[in-house]
């Protein structure tokens, strides 16, 4: 059984609620840099290192992670925290969520995309893999996520939510207009 749009919105806005007013605003986008940060550090041990000046204790020779005191460079070094964890169980709850879904007929290939791409599963994977890092560069451009400065950011009222929901919604509408010519 599927959740409605509004079912399935009222629960997004009750954990993003929940998780401002528990723990701290939800922003995943930084994650992936943090990732990027623990497989580089794998391979050079003089990414992070600790540094007793540095505001986190942490420093690293990547300026990105060096930001805020070393911030991002602890991240790396002690990557299980909240924000890296909530990213996991995001993939976690998603399978979780597919598994739940047993039995029951998902719709691999919209309608609407079959009518402009065709059929091919390939095709389908493909497009869905460089919208994702498409919208990930995105993010990272404008210093966050939709889930941050959008979700987040409006719940708290700030100015720049709401400038970024404006933004993005004035650029999706019309490519998506464009792309799939309805």
């Amino acid at each position: 059984m599927y959740w409605s749009w509004f079912k399935s919105g009222c629960a997004l806005g009750g954990c993003f609620l929940l998780a401002v007013l528990l723990i701290k605003p939800i922003g995943v986008s930084t994650q992936f840099v943090i990732f990027d940060g623990i497989l580089a550090n794998t391979f050079s041990q003089a990414l992070v290192v600790e540094d007793k000046e540095a505001k986190s204790g942490y420093a690293s020779s990547n300026p990105y992670l060096n930001k805020s005191g070393g911030k991002y460079a602890k991240a790396v070094a002690n990557p299980f925290n909240y924000s890296f964890l909530f990213v996991v169980f995001m993939f976690v709850g998603g399978f979780l969520g597919r598994l739940s879904q047993k039995g029951a007929k998902i719709a691999q290939m919209p309608d609407y995309h079959q009518a402009n791409f065709g059929g091919a599963k390939t095709t389908r994977y493909a497009l869905a893999f460089v919208g994702g890092i498409l919208v990930l560069w995105g993010a990272r451009l404008a210093g966050g996520c939709t889930s941050g400065h959008m979700m987040s950011g409006m719940m708290q009222t700030s100015m720049s939510g709401y400038v970024f929901a404006l933004s993005a919604f004035a650029a999706a509408v019309p490519v998506a207009m464009l792309v799939y010519k309805k």
